[in-house]
């Protein structure tokens, strides 16, 4: 687990989390708090609304909830059979300390036998060591690739498995026959929205067998905005008067940027073959609705 992280153990009142006004009916989060440490998380936001400090309290402070999968399988019971339930929404599912915890492991236990149709979102190679489960749920694994350079995702992303390990993590999902792609999120205004790095990652997406490849451009809530700045003045300072001009007074970029990098997107996407599943059950929730959604 991470060097100088702080784990406490809680007990939690509930763990499915309604959600309204998202491609997916219910959130599962093992964990409060992630040691990513991905300077751009929205999930800093989450942190904010409960009055946790968003930076080192967010990602050096894991709150762990021991009681987690015992309270999923009593509410599973309550929820309607068909509604698609989505893992790791504000925080990583396979963050270091799940190696010890395995929360997620047990999460995913009692989705299986309670089955729905589940989303898995990740920068974690260590889901694969939950095969054996992902395979008997009607799943969906996004692995969140934003870029493909490591220097880059070593940067903005610390402590996330490299990108090279999550592709490889896609391919040994692909080939136990799970339907499992990557989520380019977020691209970041300046150092992974151009034509030539999407177009690298959904190049990799490819080779690695990915069934999806979708986007989601970067979302700066008021609390995100002076670690992804710091970010900036540090690594690439050259970028911050634009990046500060972008956000003043908004969370989401402008209309056309946003339409722009879905055309580039777009185009990097049909330069190679995937095929998205369906889920088993009819179900309109696709990772391209997810892009806008997370």
């Amino acid at each position: 687990m991470g060097s100088g992280v702080i784990y406490r153990e809680i007990t939690v009142k509930s763990a499915l989390t309604r959600v309204q006004g998202m491609p997916f009916a219910w959130s599962l989060n093992p964990y409060y708090g992630c040691e990513r440490a991905c300077v751009y998380c929205y999930a800093r936001d989450y942190h904010a609304r409960r009055g946790r400090d968003t930076g080192a309290g967010f990602d050096r402070e894991i709150d762990v909830k021991i009681n987690f999968p015992e309270l999923l399988t009593q509410e599973l019971r309550r929820i309607r059979k068909r509604e698609t339930v989505a893992l790791g929404t504000a925080t990583d599912p396979y963050q270091q300390c799940e190696g010890r915890y395995r929360i997620t492991r047990r999460t995913l236990e009692a989705l299986v036998a309670s089955p729905l149709p589940v989303i898995v979102i990740t920068k974690g190679s260590m889901v694969v060591r939950d095969i054996d489960l992902l395979a008997r749920l009607d799943v969906k694994v996004c692995v969140s690739i934003g870029t493909v350079s490591a220097e880059l995702a070593r940067t903005s992303e610390p402590h996330a498995s490299p990108p090279n390990a999550r592709l490889e993590a896609v391919r040994r999902l692909v080939s136990a026959g799970i339907d499992a792609g990557v989520l380019a999120a977020p691209i970041l205004p300046g150092l992974s929205d151009s034509e030539e790095s999407l177009d690298a990652v959904a190049s990799a997406a490819a080779k690695s067998g990915a069934t999806f490849f979708s986007t989601r451009p970067l979302k700066l809530d008021p609390s995100v905005k002076p670690h992804y700045f710091a970010f900036l003045s540090e690594n690439f300072p050259a970028l911050l008067p634009s990046t500060e001009t972008r956000f003043a007074e908004r969370v989401n970029p402008e209309r056309i940027y946003t339409d722009a990098l879905e055309e580039r997107a777009r185009r990097a996407r049909s330069r190679y073959h995937f095929e998205e599943r369906p889920f088993r059950r009819p179900e309109p929730t696709t990772p391209s609705q997810m892009r806008l959604a997370i």
